[in-house]
């Protein structure tokens, strides 16, 4: 009796199919999304796996699909020749220096926008979306003609300048939708229970924001540190970035490696602080404040 009792539940029990079947349903029903997010995945991670083969390949030649040999050998050359051991701490220095003055500048501005209700602040605040509404080479001349007659051509400040202008966007905008975003009865609670302006912004204020702080800095500094085109006009012929340089190795050497290893230069450190402040950007603080 129980052995026929299982057969009768085993023949009502309906078949499920296997994970092959059903991985074959899904490509079936979803083929070309599938082939389209294949397509996609090799045009961002192949190029970035051929970088990182090439930093480290001693030898390639076709048709080889790896390296035949590896090792260490351009790393050494790379770092040791006297472009790259100045043109890397002016660019970390640099951009350092370029996102600090842009907080102190731009934190303040974006606290008056999200607070003050005065004429033209939305003309103003939109007037930011200039530097990005035309093409940076030709604006970026147009500044060159002004920094000539002010002798800022070939110097630092007049790099940190042109760099400047380009963390208008990011450091006005984001913290003045994060400063909007907050809860004004909380602030308010504080102020009545005896609470000074100043201890109100730094305990409940400033921790509400910081979230979109770190993440408007962080765009900020890496933003600073690939910009090439307004440290190349600006900064000719004293002033070199990791970035200029690399146009100018990859123009003039014919060894590819030298190129791969610059370009893994210039993104670990976008890498690391993107690690640092993941939970900040998954958190939606990036695209939070483009809704002012």
């Amino acid at each position: 009796m129980t052995a026929q009792t299982a057969q009768t539940a085993q023949i009502a029990q309906p078949h499920r199919p296997g994970a092959a079947a059903r991985a074959l349903k899904t490509v079936r029903r979803d083929g070309i999304g599938v082939l389209m997010l294949i397509a996609l995945f090799i045009m961002i991670i192949g190029p970035m796996i051929t970088v990182i083969l090439w930093a480290f390949a001693e030898q390639w030649r076709y048709p080889s699909l790896i390296p035949t040999r590896w090792g260490l050998m351009y790393w050494i050359q790379t770092f040791a020749r006297a472009d790259i051991q100045s043109a890397l701490p002016l660019s970390i220095g640099l951009a350092t220096a370029v996102t600090g003055i842009s907080a102190l500048i731009c934190l303040p501005a974006a606290y008056a926008f999200a607070r003050m209700n005065f004429p033209g602040r939305l003309p103003l605040l939109l007037s930011f979306l200039a530097t990005n509404a035309f093409p940076r080479f030709g604006l970026y001349v147009s500044i060159a003609v002004v920094f000539f007659r002010l002798n800022l051509i070939g110097t630092i400040p007049g790099v940190a300048l042109i760099q400047i202008v380009n963390t208008l966007l990011l450091m006005i905008w984001i913290p003045t939708s994060a400063f909007q975003g907050i809860d004004h009865s909380l602030e308010e609670a504080a102020l009545d229970v005896g609470a000074s302006r100043i201890r109100v912004f730094v305990q409940i204020t400033l921790p509400l924001v910081l979230p979109a702080l770190s993440a408007a800095l962080l765009l900020t500094f890496v933003s600073t540190f690939y910009e090439a085109q307004g440290a190349l006009i600006i900064g000719i012929p004293n002033v070199t970035t990791m970035p200029v340089l690399m146009y100018s190795i990859i123009n003039s050497q014919v060894i590819v490696q030298y190129g791969a290893i610059i370009s893994l230069i210039l993104w670990l450190p976008s890498f690391f602080l993107l690690l640092f402040v993941q939970r900040y950007v998954r958190g939606g603080a990036i695209s939070a404040g483009f809704g002012v």
